[in-house]
């Protein structure tokens, strides 16, 4: 079973798991329903599921971007869509004094690219004894995030996995170097495509983040194509109305194809 997720690596099967959901918590009645249509179509293609949503959003451009519904508000959707669905959650903390926090509601805490090399974040998470996600830094090499497995390690905590989510290209686009999965997979740890975030383009005039959804379905196929672990997708009902990241998530009713895609991909790849 997926839920109480202890350790990672139980995820790792001969298929890739998949971490997915809306970009941030915006109601219950959305995330909900986000949570039980990933379920259905995970279930069917037998893909292990983690669902993501952020609590919190505290890393935007502008002042009056949308952060959230409330800490432990958004933080209790996410506990209970666990229940519900019988899932794992996962949920980005910003600051050492949230791992604990959140840590109570979910199962897996995600470190964000930009605070990858935060030694306190880090060490704070890793003492919860809940697995940790840390996104690579755009302005990393991939053998870099070495010395982040060995902060979490040194403090106590092997459930550890790291996402691939593209290195800066220019102030405005972001690029996959996909030599970087092979890196990171050495380091002994699962490996995660961020297939959406890998398709920003920060930076822009408007100081709202846009994206490249077009692209999503090349990125996957070539991240899969390679042996990533897993694969991580924002998705939504109605991408152009979110209230974070639409610019590039995937439309909802898009997912259950790219999926299908995916995993007959994965077995093709398996044969050789």
């Amino acid at each position: 079973m997926l839920n109480h997720l202890t350790n990672i690596n139980h995820l790792k099967s001969g298929n890739f798991f998949l971490l997915a959901g809306p970009c941030v918590v915006e109601s219950e009645k959305m995330t909900l329903g986000i949570a039980q249509r990933i379920k259905e179509i995970t279930d069917k293609l037998e893909i292990p599921f983690i669902f993501k949503a952020s609590y919190r959003k505290a890393n935007r451009t502008r002042l009056d971007s949308f952060t959230g519904i409330g800490d432990k508000e958004a933080l209790q959707i996410l506990a209970k869509a666990a229940k519900e669905f019988n899932v794992p959650t996962v949920t980005d903390i910003h600051e050492s004094h949230e791992a604990a926090m959140a840590a109570e509601y979910v199962d897996v805490l995600q470190i964000p690219a930009f605070l990858c090399r935060q030694t306190d974040l880090l060490v704070a998470a890793a003492k919860t004894g809940k697995t940790v996600n840390v996104k690579k830094g755009q302005f990393l090499a991939a053998s870099s995030m070495k010395f982040a497995v060995d902060k979490i390690r040194q403090s106590g905590n092997e459930k550890i996995m790291l996402t691939e989510r593209g290195t800066m290209l220019g102030y405005s686009d972001l690029v996959v170097d996909y030599r970087g999965i092979g890196v990171m997979k050495s380091f002994d740890v699962p490996v995660v495509l961020d297939i959406t975030h890998s398709l920003q383009q920060p930076n822009q005039q408007s100081g709202v983040t846009g994206g490249q959804p077009h692209l999503i379905s090349t990125i996957a196929k070539a991240g899969i194509a390679v042996g990533v672990d897993g694969i991580f997708i924002e998705t939504h009902p109605d991408p152009a109305n979110a209230l974070s990241d639409g610019a590039n998530m995937l439309h909802l009713d898009k997912l259950e194809n790219l999926l299908t895609q995916l995993v007959a991909i994965r077995k093709t790849v398996a044969q050789f």
